[in-house]
């Protein structure tokens, strides 16, 4: 086991053999980041260690992120309490270490890479592989927090789901605000946005998902368009990039890209692509999910 921090310990797969063994290591509470949660045996009358246990496999695909709000309350908890907390993975790497930077991120208000810097000496095998390492910042840019009504949550969350398709048969219902046209009484302070032909609310402006100004004309050299087109496009986003509604649910499900259409008249409302597709200020988008503005 390795101190990173007093009364926090990292630990792999021999450190945690026996219950017993933990208790005279002085170790009263253990984070597993784990892709299976381990059972303990321990001598008559040691008492149960304080556990948790975030399912983490160190794949691509694995969301990191949603786990480390109770991960760093749990971590924080266990230290007002007076514990020695033991955080757990099977090679101290990756997933746990992650798990620690992120604690330590926001205990010392550091960047992650200052964070991070600072456990090398203590463990310079410590790995954080680079999906992680972009949680940890996303982590960062939220300030230290787990907001999903936030942007940066919302994107990662579609970005999360982009990598499963086409294999998804279903869409997680978390993945769709809710459909303004459901709703009796919009929120306060809300803009709804409506179809131009028969008028229902489509989106609320919290659903739209601000991005980024691209390069601009740069951005569409390959397309060798004229000066004077280049001149005229600007950098001007002409259109909205909304998280998914509801109400788009079935056109989504199963398909890579298609237009998206008024649920009353059918009209064209925009367009959508899991795979991105390139905004106007020529940021790329993904997965875009995109209405015009005029």
């Amino acid at each position: 086991m390795l101190e990173v921090r007093p009364g926090l310990y990292l630990g792999g797969a021999t450190a945690v053999e026996k219950l017993d063994q933990l208790r005279v290591a002085g170790i009263t509470a253990m984070l597993m980041v784990d892709s299976e949660e381990l059972s303990f045996t321990a001598e008559p009358g040691v008492e149960a260690l304080w556990s948790l246990f975030v399912p983490v496999l160190d794949k691509p695909e694995t969301d990191l992120l949603s786990h480390l709000h109770r991960c760093v309350a749990f971590l924080h908890q266990a230290h007002t309490e007076g514990c020695v907390v033991l955080v757990h993975c099977h090679a101290i790497v990756t997933g746990s270490v992650a798990v620690v930077t992120a604690f330590v991120m926001k205990t010392d208000q550091l960047s992650f890479e200052e964070a991070y810097e600072s456990l090398r000496p203590i463990q310079p095998e410590a790995q954080v592989d680079e999906e992680f390492q972009w949680q940890l910042k996303l982590y960062q840019a939220m300030g230290y927090e787990m907001d999903t009504s936030s942007t940066i949550y919302k994107q990662y969350r579609l970005q999360k789901v982009t990598g499963k398709y086409p294999e998804l048969q279903n869409l997680p219902q978390q993945l769709f605000a809710i459909d303004p046209a459901t709703v009796s009484q919009g929120l306060k302070d809300e803009i709804l946005y409506k179809c131009r032909k028969c008028r229902p609310s489509l989106f609320q402006s919290s659903s739209i998902l601000d991005h980024g100004e691209g390069s601009g004309p740069m951005a569409f050299a390959h397309k060798r368009m004229t000066p004077t087109f280049l001149v005229a496009m600007g950098t001007q986003c002409t259109s909205y990039f909304i998280e998914p509604v509801q109400w788009m649910e079935s056109a989504l499900l199963g398909v890579m890209d298609g237009q998206l259409l008024c649920p009353k008249c059918s009209a064209k409302l925009g367009s959508f692509n899991w795979y991105g597709e390139q905004c106007s200020c020529g940021r790329w988008i993904t997965p875009a999910f995109q209405r015009c503005k005029n």
